[in-house]
């Protein structure tokens, strides 16, 4: 999303907004559901993962894919990330060199990846997983990062990632709600479900879609990587721009902080020199430090200026997905099951 997602989205009753809207949803609703039914997908040369959200908006995608390519190398295979790369400049596939690329060639989520795991990005899907096997990146599964409702690729094992605390929204779809199309339609096209949050939240989506889907729903919530006792009692200026910016700020107050302010910006925020100057102007004025999360630092790399200086002056909370139990066995398992599956019928 360009910008913020009105809050009457995250709502369980349809407001007035959402009515009003509903003629211009029924028309994204079938658009959607038409594309998403496509015959037309290309088969790529390796088993692809698609992690995905029913929703616009932030749900936790980027940790999930790292944790995932984590995972799976551990289990001795290659992956490799394909990306569309949001708000990048690139229009052709192209393997990101996070010494090389700024955010406006391939993305902010992209050049985050890139520093773990080897990165395409490419806006055509298909294009980009052809791109894999032309380049001889060294890589023997793709992790699709984002593109659930993508028709262009076929996928082997797709995952939708569930925010716990606003899970499905009022359950309208663009732009009446926050579904990229109806609840009902996309269940039946995953195969487990990921809910970023609580047990009690990880509940109620199993009774919300209880009987509509069958697969597993799993538990993952977020932790920070890195030691953050330097949080407790910090006086901070809290700012971000992604999906869902509340989940940064709660996660800084869970973990000490004295939030003096908090700034959010539009998802994938391209920060100008102006914005820098007012962060670091009001951080001085409040004796606060500035505080942000990694994608946010990552876009303030290689610009000069007041840009460069809020990098510098800027601390980040690194993060990271932690399943509940045996949760993330369960789906490695059944990913690496599908990857077999798939290498098998390639054989024959």
């Amino acid at each position: 999303m360009p910008s913020r997602e009105p809050a009457w989205w995250h709502v369980p009753e349809r407001r007035w907004q959402a009515l009003a809207l509903s003629p211009i949803a029924a028309i994204w609703s079938l658009v959607a559901q038409r594309r998403m039914m496509r015959s037309s997908a290309h088969r790529a040369d390796l088993p692809v993962v698609c992690i995905g959200n029913f929703t616009a908006g932030g749900t936790g995608k980027t940790p999930l894919t790292q944790l995932i390519a984590d995972a799976l190398r551990q289990r001795g295979y290659k992956p490799v990330v394909l990306t569309r790369g949001y708000g990048s400049k690139t229009r052709s596939p192209r393997i990101v060199d996070p010494g090389r690329h700024s955010t406006d060639e391939v993305g902010d989520e992209a050049l985050l990846l890139a520093a773990a795991v080897p990165v395409m990005v490419a806006p055509d899907r298909s294009a980009g997983a052809r791109a894999i096997t032309e380049t001889g990146i060294d890589a023997d599964v793709i992790i699709m990062d984002d593109g659930l409702q993508n028709p262009s690729l076929v996928k082997d094992f797709k995952l939708a990632v569930v925010d716990g605390r606003r899970q499905f929204g009022n359950g309208c779809v663009i732009p009446s709600g926050p579904m990229r199309a109806p609840l009902d339609f996309q269940l039946p096209r995953v195969d487990a479900i990921v809910v970023n949050g609580t047990v009690d939240e990880r509940d109620a989506v199993r009774r919300r879609i209880a009987g509509a889907f069958q697969g597993p729903v799993l538990l993952a919530s977020v932790q920070p990587k890195n030691d953050t006792a330097w949080l407790s009692g910090t006086r901070v200026l809290a700012y971000s721009g992604i999906g869902h910016p509340e989940r940064f700020t709660r996660l800084l107050s869970s973990l000490g902080a004295e939030i003096v302010v908090e700034r959010m910006f539009p998802d994938h925020h391209p920060y100008s020199q102006a914005d820098a100057e007012a962060l670091l102007s009001e951080a001085a004025e409040h004796d606060c430090e500035l505080v942000s999360t990694e994608k946010d630092v990552v876009r303030l790399a290689g610009r000069g200026g007041a840009l460069a200086r809020l990098q510098r002056a800027t601390r980040s909370v690194p993060i990271n997905l932690q399943f509940e139990g045996g949760d993330q066995k369960m789906l490695i398992d059944q990913i690496e099951a599908a990857i077999a599956r798939q290498n098998l019928q390639r054989a024959r």
